[in-house]
């Protein structure tokens, strides 16, 4: 069953408030508006890039029914907590996997990951969770910006490294989804992460030049201290 599907067998109802996040596609927040419900935008945690417990715990109201906390880039959220949260409010909580998650190729993706966490420098990896799958191999370009990030990738594409923004524009930004809120590490995130290739068909070669790629130009697109 799908998030309609799922919000609506649950009774969500026109007016009702759903907590998202809005770091990642507008599918969630579509699927809250196409039952009539509004969805509210929640900031996501810095390491996870999934929702953040506490974020979703102040944006609870009275017109709150439901959170739906999508699963990111291979890391899961933390649905513990926010159960616990749920519980404490009547919500319903609903965990959710990224419309591409794939389980193939899981444990070749889990040690191209630790290679390139044991070698880059240029960027900032992604943490060692043991239950990181990896569906995409997400770090940060530190910088001053959008234009660094954007600037690095460039750069590396120049040196024949496959790799894209995974969120150019957080939903709550988007047409159709605008909202004034402050969502700090959402907007954070937008602007510096990059997704690397490591899927399980990379060669070491190709892993090779994805670290020398990234170390060579890491520190050089960085604002003057």
């Amino acid at each position: 069953m799908g998030t309609v599907g799922t919000l609506k067998s649950a009774g969500v109802r026109i007016g009702d408030e759903v907590v998202v996040s809005a770091y990642g596609s507008a599918e969630v927040a579509e699927a809250v508006l196409l039952v009539g419900a509004v969805p509210v935008f929640a900031d996501v945690d810095a390491d996870s890039l999934c929702l953040d417990p506490a974020a979703v715990a102040a944006a609870v109201t009275s017109r709150t029914v439901a959170v739906v906390a999508v699963h990111r880039f291979g890391r899961r959220a933390d649905i513990g907590r926010i159960r616990v949260l749920g519980e404490r409010h009547g919500l319903l909580v609903i965990g959710q996997p990224e419309p591409a998650e794939s389980y193939d190729g899981v444990a070749q993706r889990q040690a191209h990951a630790a290679y390139l966490n044991a070698r880059l420098t240029g960027v900032m990896t992604p943490s060692s969770d043991a239950g990181h799958t990896y569906q995409q191999y997400v770090v940060r370009v530190p910088g001053n910006g959008r234009p660094d990030r954007d600037a690095f990738a460039r750069a590396l594409r120049a040196r024949g490294v496959r790799c894209q923004a995974p969120v150019q524009t957080p939903v709550h930004r988007m047409p159709g989804f605008r909202r004034d809120v402050f969502l700090p590490e959402t907007e954070r995130a937008a602007d510096e992460t990059l997704a690397l290739p490591v899927d399980a068909s990379l060669t070491r070669r190709e892993l090779q030049r994805v670290v020398s790629g990234c170390n060579a130009l890491g520190g050089l697109l960085q604002p003057a201290a």
